[in-house]
């Protein structure tokens, strides 16, 4: 039995929660006893589920207290003597890297989740510690190439020191379900309608501003088009505002931050994710799953097209210009919406296969280390 520490950081709803979890749920218990560390930030914790699946849950200080943060992950890392300490926070890493050093920690994975882009805080803080991101740790991963790129370098990607897992999800539990699809439209009154959808953080990379834009350009267009913006956030206000000025009101189901998102890919009938920057999302890959059109900006990594359903359209092109070609695959896909799961199985994001590599990675990373 190997024991492994994930730094989970601050655990909220979305990506990096789903990611975790997907990796988590298909270890082999038996083999691997794995604890998640979260921040005291964090507001959607799967305490029950992670404790019936036979982990436990730590909590530490936030990031805005680093000093609390390293010395109380050091103490935890002293009294159980992991194996592994395997961080999910790209930059941030270099702290609990530090701490699982010091305290003597064999294998020190550090993860790259996201890149940057100009205009948002987290960007200048991401560029001062990226010449640090190297240290303390003996191990380098990323969800993807660009990913991995970003925070390690081109080098370290060349010379094969960059060990790629891929975003993992549930590709059979995200198939597509008529059924289900039914009863949600008929739930929200969408049975009539054309429904586009964004499931995110209302925060400068998602772009929720210039996503709004978009649904005003598909509305002038499309009589039937409905919108839904699931999720919380930062920007919420300023939203809500541009749909007021937009006259959305009565075209949008605003649903708030919610975790029963299966039944909405089903329902949508397509989603819109004009980020700014992405690592490899989560959602496109459970929408593509699912037989959702996914329609990304060119800002994301081409590793998040899983199969033929995702789309890449430059931000330069403006509301209009992404109207103008949503619109038409939206249409084409309606009468032919099928199941993508095998697909996106076969392009390596299954969580059952990944997580089975990653525990390879663990076994083998602990046997150079001993």
């Amino acid at each position: 039995m190997i024991k492994v520490a994930v730094i989970g950081g601050p655990i909220l709803s979305g990506g990096k929660k789903n990611l975790i979890m997907e990796y988590f749920r298909h270890m082999d218990k038996g083999l691997v006893q794995m604890d998640i560390i979260c921040n005291d930030d964090s507001n959607a914790i799967p305490t029950d589920e992670i404790e019936s699946l036979g982990g436990r849950v730590f909590i530490v200080p936030s990031f805005r207290n680093l000093k609390g943060h390293t010395d109380e992950l050091y103490k935890l890392f002293v009294k159980e003597q992991y194996d592994v300490v395997h961080a999910y926070n790209s930059m941030m890493n270099l702290f609990p890297m530090y701490a699982a050093k010091k305290a003597g920690v064999k294998v020190r994975i550090s993860e790259s989740l996201s890149m940057a882009a100009p205009g948002e805080w987290k960007t200048y803080i991401k560029y001062m510690l990226r010449p640090l991101a190297h240290l303390y740790c003996n191990y380098y991963m990323a969800c993807g190439k660009d990913c991995g790129i970003f925070q390690f370098g081109q080098k370290a990607y060349d010379e094969g020191k960059i060990a790629i897992f891929k975003t993992a999800i549930n590709t059979e539990f995200n198939r597509y379900q008529p059924e289900l699809r039914d009863k949600t439209r008929q739930k929200y009154d969408w049975m009539n309608k054309v429904v586009y959808g964004f499931i995110g953080r209302f925060e400068h990379q998602k772009n929720p501003l210039f996503l709004i834009d978009v649904m005003h350009e598909i509305r002038k267009r499309q009589e039937n088009a409905h919108f839904v913006i699931i999720g919380a956030g930062i920007l919420e206000e300023e939203m809500k505002k541009r749909i007021k000025e937009y006259n959305l009101q009565d075209l949008m189901s605003w649903l708030g931050r919610r975790e029963d998102i299966q039944q909405f890919y089903n329902a949508f009938d397509a989603f819109l994710l004009p980020s700014r920057y992405e690592g490899l999302p989560v959602v496109g890959l459970e929408s593509q799953s699912c037989g959702l059109p996914m329609f990304f900006s060119t800002a994301v990594t081409p590793e998040a097209s899983a199969c033929e359903l995702g789309h890449f359209i430059d931000l330069k092109e403006g509301a209009s210009g992404w109207a103008e070609k949503i619109i038409p695959i939206v249409e084409m896909n309606i009468p032919v919406r099928r199941s993508h799961a095998q697909e996106v199985a076969n392009a390596g994001f299954d969580s059952t296969t990944e997580a089975r590599k990653m525990m390879e990675y663990y076994l083998n990373a602990i046997k150079e280390q001993y």
